[in-house]
């Protein structure tokens, strides 16, 4: 298992990517709704306090499955956010 730190800066770079990938897309591709590119972003932001919160307070007993959640969790969000990044355009 990585550890928490890892897991955190995995987090936070999987984020910035996210964030940038939103903010280039609304600032350079014509045609683009900024509004809704701006509430993407808003939600990507409270997807990493979120994500790495639920990191620093991990279950007591269950730490594989708290880990198994939340990858499930993380992976389903991220696609969540990458399917509204593409229908911005």
């Amino acid at each position: 298992m990585a550890s928490r730190r890892k897991l955190k800066k995995n987090v936070n770079y999987i984020a910035g990517e996210l964030f940038t990938e939103c903010l280039i897309n609304s600032m350079f591709i014509p045609g683009t709704d900024k509004a809704k590119a701006d509430e993407i972003m808003a939600e990507i932001l409270k997807m990493q306090d979120e994500f790495v919160s639920r990191i620093s307070h991990t279950e007591p007993g269950n730490v594989k499955g708290f880990y198994k959640k939340f990858r499930i969790d993380f992976n389903a969000k991220m696609d969540e956010i990458i399917d509204a990044i593409g229908k911005l355009n």
